[in-house]
């Protein structure tokens, strides 16, 4: 027999409640309980970054975390990142601008990694950002065309902050 727990918390903004087995990981709750799949699962080990998400603004590991350890803390995965259901984040426009994704596995983990770099560092440089995703693996695109996407998004970001 399994054990469980309620948990709380907001998830994209939204409060959710559940119950769910102790054993279940954050990445799995996300993808089966809530049905937001963009958080994709590769090594179930916390190497690979695909499952990466923002806890608390700080990106975690969601694969590594348990369901019940985010009770009370504010989740955002890729689908929280767009502004509204017709507009995307600059970050993501970037990447399709910069042809930043090549077969996608690593892109949620890659656009929630860069979302907390570009709100911490508004203006990085491609050292910065190669360091910023040096967690994350991409075994498509040569990280190339991910560096400059990001550059291209920080750019938008900047020039949309009144200053």
């Amino acid at each position: 027999m399994s054990e469980t727990r309620s948990i709380s918390l907001t998830v994209n903004g939204r409060a959710v409640a559940a119950d769910v087995e102790v054993r279940l990981t954050l990445a799995d709750f996300l993808r089966q309980n809530l049905r937001l799949t963009g958080t994709h699962l590769g090594c179930e080990h916390g190497v690979c970054g695909a499952c990466t998400i923002l806890l608390d603004g700080r990106s975690a590991r969601s694969c590594l975390m348990l369901a019940v350890q985010a009770n009370g803390h504010a989740i955002t995965t890729v689908e929280g990142l767009a502004p509204n259901a017709e507009q995307m984040h600059p970050l993501q426009i970037a990447f399709q601008e910069q042809h930043a994704l090549q077969c996608g596995f690593c892109t949620p983990g890659m656009l929630t990694t860069l979302t907390e770099l570009l709100r911490d560092n508004p203006d990085p440089s491609a050292a910065q950002v190669r360091e910023a995703i040096s967690g994350n693996l991409c075994r498509c695109t040569g990280y190339n065309s991910i560096v400059d996407a990001t550059l291209q998004a920080a750019k938008k970001l900047r020039e949309r902050v009144p200053g």
